[in-house]
């Protein structure tokens, strides 16, 4: 069992939380239509729908908000963020945007065209949902431990490097538009890719002439796990570990409401290819502003470039990745199936193992954190096939390779006793889970269906 990992900061401000009967709580997910993201926050207690805008900002960034440049064009909150940009990741060019699937919507369509592959270490539901706006396919080639939950493997995010050179092989490699890392991979459990994966993935690019894309959103906690399992960089500091990974791509996109600590904000990076920046700023007009904001406040460009450097900080991510392992041990201690070891952002409990008797089209994932809800009012997020929108070609329900109930903990948010109701309450859940019913959709759009779909009980 690991001990709790002390906060490195002390609060000073706080926010009142309503507790709930289980009764106001049934009442409050039917009016929902059983979709987590439908219940209005006031009928939440613990919220751990995302880490993503959730967090709390530091003193320094408040200061730094009273000083944001609201000029329209040129505004100096834009250059102090470009240049952390550069000193950071080493990208010589930078677009702000309002959060990470704007940079997705602006970038993929400049790289991407139809009937193109996108083929990633796993793509998370935004990124999936661009790719298919953009008439490309998206492929996911995970390792295969990602997909054995009990595997004590420290890299259960990295691609499969054998099966990626197959598949270029096999499709051409003027059909693949683009190669995603996600790192850290939240879809196969907030798990973290090697720095040696990184390296092999990239030369696989450049041999083929592929661009590398990182999926930046929580690349602070990534360079953690790689310092903290990696051999050869356990003396290297977080900024040399990011610097190193970002070497090993073309561009990235972010959501900067991650590994950014602060509550709006995306991020487009271009390495040197001046001509994929201009088509960049082209769109990013158009789409979401003057090319100096792009879709953000000058306050907000100011928290960001203050808060990138505070993820950073080796003490605040010891604890960040502390969290999550208390919770997730806390979790198997009371016989909780989890995504073992645990990722940097969440927990993510295997679904398809507490409630076998729940199919795929009844998405076990969602069964299970309604009844989380119900039962200690903690908000969580089904990422299983309940988020995979159906097949484009079919209409058919496509089944995911791990159900997984996730739980995110917001950065600098919640304490050790949120995290011990927490367990009690998965625990509680998993103790009764043999009388768990599924779930079916009675609505959904044709895209990213699981953010406005209404769904009803089974039977």
């Amino acid at each position: 069992m690991s001990n709790y990992i002390t906060e490195p900061f002390r609060i000073k401000m706080v926010e009142p939380l309503r507790v709930t009967t289980r009764e106001q709580r049934e009442s409050a997910i039917k009016n929902a239509n059983y979709n987590m993201f439908a219940l209005p926050s006031k009928e939440v207690y613990i919220d751990l729908l995302t880490d993503s805008g959730t967090n709390a900002m530091s003193d320094t960034q408040w200061a730094g908000i009273m000083v944001g440049d609201e000029s329209y064009a040129g505004a100096s909150s834009y250059y102090k963020l470009r240049d952390a940009i550069r000193d950071i990741f080493g990208y010589r060019y930078m677009q702000p945007v309002h959060q990470g699937r704007a940079a997705e919507k602006i970038l993929y369509p400049c790289l991407l065209k139809a009937g193109q592959y996108s083929v990633s270490n796993m793509h998370f539901d935004t990124t999936r949902g661009h790719v298919g706006l953009c008439k490309a396919k998206p492929v996911d080639l995970v390792v295969a431990e990602a997909r054995d939950t009990e595997a004590n493997y420290p890299f259960k995010g990295n691609m499969d490097v054998e099966k990626l050179e197959k598949f270029i092989i096999e499709k051409g490699a003027e059909n693949i538009g683009v190669i995603v890392m996600t790192i850290t991979n939240n879809s196969a459990g907030g798990q973290p890719v090697s720095m040696q994966n990184l390296r092999e993935t990239f030369a696989l690019a450049k041999q083929y002439g592929i661009v590398l894309n990182i999926d930046a959103a929580r690349f602070a906690e990534n360079a953690m796990f790689i310092k903290e399992r990696e051999e050869g960089y356990a003396d290297h500091s977080i900024v040399e570990i990011t610097r190193e990974m970002f070497s090993y791509a073309d561009s990235f996109t972010m959501s900067a409401k991650k590994d950014g600590i602060v509550n709006m904000g995306g991020i487009i990076g271009i390495k040197e290819d001046s001509d994929l920046f201009t088509k960049v700023q082209a769109l990013t007009v158009p789409y979401e502003g003057f090319v100096t904001y792009g879709g953000l406040a000058g306050r907000d460009m100011e928290a960001l470039a203050i808060g990138l450097y505070e993820a950073l900080e080796e003490d605040y991510l010891a604890y960040r990745l502390g969290q999550i392992r208390y919770l997730g041990d806390k979790l198997r201690e009371g016989g909780v199936p989890i995504q073992y070891p645990t990722g940097g952002h969440a927990v993510f409990v295997d679904a398809k193992r507490v409630l076998p008797h729940i199919p795929y089209y009844e998405y076990p994932g969602q069964a299970l954190v309604i009844e989380a809800y119900l039962e200690g009012g903690i908000r969580g997020c089904d990422i299983g096939s309940y988020m995979l929108d159906p097949d484009p070609e079919t209409g058919k329900q496509m089944e995911a390779e791990m159900e997984f109930a996730r739980f995110c903990i917001p950065r600098r948010v919640y304490t050790q006793s949120h995290l011990d109701h927490i367990a009690n309450t998965l625990i509680s859940v998993k103790e009764n889970a043999d009388s768990l019913k599924g779930y079916r959709i009675v609505w959904q759009p044709e895209v990213l269906r699981h953010f406005t779909a209404k769904l009803e009980p089974v039977g």
